[in-house]
């Protein structure tokens, strides 16, 4: 399958029997070790949360190899310029990345390379790229989430087709940009429904008068939290699975199938430290490193490492999810910016 194809991945409800197993640690390459240890440090551009995770992760990889980690944090379209620039001025600083978007483009710019490595290798196939431009260190599950106080239990969206009851006119947010957001959820009913069931449903959405908010995912959950609004339509569940545990009034809602972003992870091309660089993959999708993910309440990507809360993800939840790779991201992506602007704006 080419990267450029577009595939629709529906997981089924059933618990898989291998995140019930613990598989024996994949074999690193001992050579490869080496030479990252020759190298003795590396370069991480990250999208991830520092405190929570990054420095976890950092420190882990250091005590168990000896190599330095230096990290710079931004979000996805940051990291992504920094990049594409840094390749074009042939003056590449990171050894790798991660992304949760644009990944497309840095792989038609030859700003990125292909790798291989043994504990990518042992994820599920949609967590991890055909062609081995990326593989998925975790996951980022999107479902709507409601303020329990405001939503009567009887009111509360079984389904997809509840969020048309007049009950819900002028009561839903999103922001209107990326997957976290309308167009994520526009992506998830056209991958799931079909174009033209899903177009349908669309307009017969539109008339519910949803409110576009310009702020974060995690912002738009605090206003419901807040009592702004009682329901945001596209939400990272771990996040209102956090706050439910502090005692907020907030819950996410089950609707098969969710939005399924998978965090990427891949490789500069002419990176300086190319072996440190590949290590450190081996360490995030590794049992090891995933368990670090576990810890940071973050989704792990390895069916044997299950979250905290293992309901979070479809194969325990029992839901099903539409998984949208950055294959199909390069595909149809401007198709869902258009529906958002002809139809929500």
């Amino acid at each position: 399958m080419s990267r450029h194809s577009v595939a629709r991945i529906l997981i089924g409800s059933c618990a898989l029997v291998a995140s019930t197993l613990i598989a024996p640690a994949a074999d690193i390459d001992p050579q490869l070790i080496a030479r990252a240890k020759k190298e003795g440090q590396l370069t991480y551009y990250t999208d991830l949360i520092v405190e929570q995770v990054v420095r976890p992760l950092a420190a882990a990889f250091e005590g168990k190899f000896g190599i330095k980690v230096h990290f710079s944090r931004g979000d996805s379209q940051v990291n992504s310029v920094k990049i594409l620039n840094e390749h074009r001025a042939g003056r590449v600083q990171s050894d790798v990345f991660g992304l949760t978007s644009g990944l497309h483009v840095l792989i038609d710019a030859g700003a990125v390379r292909q790798f291989t490595t043994a504990n990518g290798d042992e994820l599920p196939p949609q967590y991890r790229d055909p062609d081995r431009y990326w593989v998925s260190s975790h996951l980022f599950v999107m479902t709507p989430a409601i303020n329990t106080g405001l939503v009567p239990a009887a009111q509360r969206p079984k389904t997809y087709d509840d969020l048309l009851l007049p009950y819900w006119r002028d009561k839903m947010v999103w922001k209107p940009n990326d997957l976290s957001g309308a167009p994520g959820f526009v992506a998830n009913i056209l991958l799931s429904m079909g174009e033209e069931r899903g177009m349908d449903y669309l307009r017969r959405l539109a008339k519910q008068n949803i409110k576009m908010v310009s702020a974060s995912a995690r912002a738009i959950l605090d206003q419901v939290i807040g009592g702004e609004y009682a329901m945001s339509l596209q939400i990272f569940n771990h996040h209102a699975a956090i706050s439910a545990k502090k005692g907020a009034p907030v819950d996410w809602l089950r609707l098969s199938p969710a939005t399924v972003n998978p965090g990427l992870v891949g490789l500069p091309a002419n990176s300086p430290r190319p072996n440190a660089g590949q290590l450190f993959v081996e360490f995030l999708t590794s049992r090891e490193g995933q368990a670090v993910f576990q810890k940071a309440n973050y989704l792990p990507a390895r069916p044997d490492v299950p979250p905290l809360t293992p309901d979070l993800i479809p194969e325990k939840g029992g839901f099903k999810a539409t998984v949208i790779t950055p294959a199909i991201q390069a595909k149809q992506l401007d198709q869902w910016d258009k529906i958002v602007a002809t139809l929500f704006r």
